[in-house]
């Protein structure tokens, strides 16, 4: 299975290149660092899961892909409360991050009726 041909994975990448845009004129280098890469930790771990040759390590990096999904929901309500990012962005976000979640957990239990 190609991970980029997932529907979970495009959605991931495309949230990942939101945040990275919307955070552009942030000046707190460190959350908007820690903001971005656990974003981009989300279809990258979704990519090396897929391409891992067991399912037991597939769903290993699906779950660590889920953890990030909850990392950006959180981040992203602190840089609401911290002034740093606008509450409508924060709302797409958040909604993402839920569909996102949904997603992996769907693709995880599938992946581990088939070990």
């Amino acid at each position: 299975m190609k991970f980029d041909k997932l529907q979970v994975w495009q959605d991931s990448f495309e949230l990942s290149v939101l945040i990275h845009k919307e955070l552009t004129s942030c000046r707190d280098y460190g959350f908007c660092d820690q903001l971005r890469r656990s974003s981009v930790s989300i279809p990258s771990n979704i990519a090396e899961g897929m391409e891992r040759g067991t399912n037991k390590d597939s769903v290993r990096f699906l779950f660590y892909a889920k953890g990030s999904t909850a990392e950006v929901l959180t981040q992203v309500r602190l840089g609401v409360r911290f002034g740093y990012i606008e509450q409508g962005i924060a709302d797409k976000v958040e909604l993402e991050c839920i569909k996102i979640s949904k997603m992996l957990t769907s693709l995880i239990k599938h992946r581990q009726k088939t070990a």
